[in-house]
């Protein structure tokens, strides 16, 4: 078929073009597949309880986890700080994977290199390519810091990242002064969480080292996460400044995945300025937003700098408002009345929509923190959870959401899936259907086996666009998280009634 550039064909219309549907015809008769008729027989069969035993009886199988590796976490951290480029040690794939991932994402270019790790480093160690690739990355792409972490391939080879990085300056790739925190982040345990927490240890270990002074300088400090909202960290910093209080965000990262196009390329937008970033262990305390992404950043702060650290995640007017008394407390200024007023507006737009969630019933999967922080949103609207699924569980994860559950009473018919992947949750919404599913892109799929509508909430969110720069936190993110789940309930009726002379007499146009 000749070539027409004024008829650019987007996938979805170029795919049932003849020549490719014969191809995919061809396709068929090459593998000598089964039957349209079996395998419609075997799919139906595996909607039932039998399957559903057999599914969660494997073992050595993970099937779409719902979790990501180690060092997408570290990358993600790394480019919260000024100037700063993530170096793998390791493949050319495996970096080019955590980039593209987060790239679809945020639809923001992602910067990160790797050591090009092949065949030899296998076999002898991958200690020349950290020395050329710390010296080429320093010359070609001028950062104020260059943060290391590892894959796989260098894990099981045993590669001593801090013996690397001491041999690359005394060789000169880099100035012996030049900051090169690192992590090791291998891929076969943990997820992006732990790499996360790896990462922001390593880089506050490197900077704070020897900047421990006799009084704090009477800061907050901020830790996000792994959170993939950009709009949370700006709506930090909005209630920061409506307190007026001093505060340092540690891995601000809202700047470089959501920056604006000013038609000159900039490689390193925003973060937290390093001299910041030193001077965090003066401040009079640490505040994370998440809990099962700082464990070791939160030990570490407060065993070797002595400060202590409080954990609050504002999702949901509740833990709204704990997260304001516990800064009023901190800061000794009282919760700003523009606050309150927020609250007053997120509290009457749930009321507004309370009567459509309340009762409804539904699933969800994702990381700890990000779970417990909806369904802790949804029981306020009276909605049950049934299906809770976490591949990267943990036992005190699971103890405070028991804890949560428990506290309400929507919470009572809610099972803990720990350490199940989203197969699994096939089986569940098939033999003990929800009204809702929510949790990232990947529920598209289950969505189309299982006809149960999707809350897009998570990440990653590569086929929807923006719903990143949104907050989540705070009384702006209640009435954005009340947005979503409530307009997909509308959808849906929309969807099921939408047939004239049919199923169009409750088509409502007023809700």
């Amino acid at each position: 078929m000749p070539q027409n550039p004024e008829k650019i064909q987007d996938h979805v219309e170029l795919f049932h073009q003849p020549e490719y549907q014969q191809l995919f015809q061809n396709k068929k008769e090459f593998e000598n597949g089964h039957s349209a008729e079996e395998v419609a027989r075997v799919a139906e069969w595996t909607k039932g309880w039998e399957y559903r035993e057999k599914n969660f009886a494997r073992e050595a199988l993970t099937i779409n986890p719902a979790k990501g590796c180690q060092p997408l976490g570290a990358i993600f951290a790394a480019v919260g700080f000024e100037g700063t480029l993530p170096f793998v040690q390791g493949s050319q794939g495996c970096v080019a994977y955590f980039r593209t991932h987060l790239t679809r994402h945020y639809k923001e270019p992602f910067s990160g290199v790797s050591s090009s790790m092949t065949e030899d480093a296998a076999v002898f160690g991958g200690m020349q390519n950290m020395i050329d690739g710390l010296a080429n990355s320093y010359q070609l792409y001028k950062p104020k810091m260059i943060a290391v972490c590892t894959t796989c391939m260098a894990e099981v080879i045993g590669d001593d990242l801090q013996a690397f990085i001491n041999n690359a300056k005394n060789a000169g790739s880099v100035p012996q002064d030049f900051p090169v925190p690192y992590a090791h982040t291998p891929s076969f345990v943990g997820s992006h969480i732990t790499g996360y927490d790896n990462m922001m240890k390593g880089i506050l270990s490197c900077l704070t080292a020897g900047k421990k002074k006799q009084i704090n300088n009477g800061k907050i400090n901020f830790i996000p996460g792994f959170d993939t909202y950009v709009g949370n960290n700006r709506e930090l910093k909005r209630i920061a400044s409506l307190f007026g209080f001093d505060y340092t965000i540690l891995a601000e990262n809202s700047d470089y995945l959501d920056s604006p196009n000013t038609g000159e390329f900039d490689m390193y937008p925003g973060g937290t300025k390093l001299e910041d970033a030193a001077d965090s262990i003066n401040a009079k305390v640490t505040v994370a937003l998440q809990a099962h992404s700082t464990v070791k950043t939160r030990e570490y702060i407060e065993k070797e700098w002595n400060q202590p650290t409080v954990v609050s995640r504002p999702w949901g007017i509740k833990a709204t408002d704990e997260f304001l008394m516990k800064l009023s407390e901190l800061s000794g200024k009282p919760i700003p009345e523009e606050l309150e007023i927020e609250r007053g507006r997120a509290v009457d737009a749930m009321t507004d929509s309370h009567s459509w969630i309340h009762g409804k019933r539904f699933a969800i999967y994702g990381e700890p923190d990000l779970v417990y922080s909806v369904v802790g949103f949804m029981l306020e609207m009276g909605a049950e959870p049934v299906h809770i699924l976490v591949h990267n569980t943990n036992e005190v994860f699971e103890k405070e959401l028991k804890e949560l559950l428990n506290s309400s009473p929507f919470g009572q018919g809610a099972t803990i899936w720990g350490g199940k992947d989203l197969w699994h949750m096939r089986s569940l919404l098939f033999t003990e259907p929800v009204d809702l599913l929510i949790g990232n892109s990947y529920g598209k799929y289950l969505w189309r086996d299982c006809k149960v509508p999707l809350v897009r909430i998570g990440y990653p969110i590569m086929d929807r666009h923006h719903l990143h720069r949104y907050s989540t936190i705070g009384y702006q993110g209640v009435i954005n998280l009340l947005n979503w789940i409530v307009n997909t309930i509308f959808e849906e009726i929309d969807r099921n009634t939408n047939i004239p002379s049919k199923t169009d007499i409750s088509y409502d146009l007023i809700r």
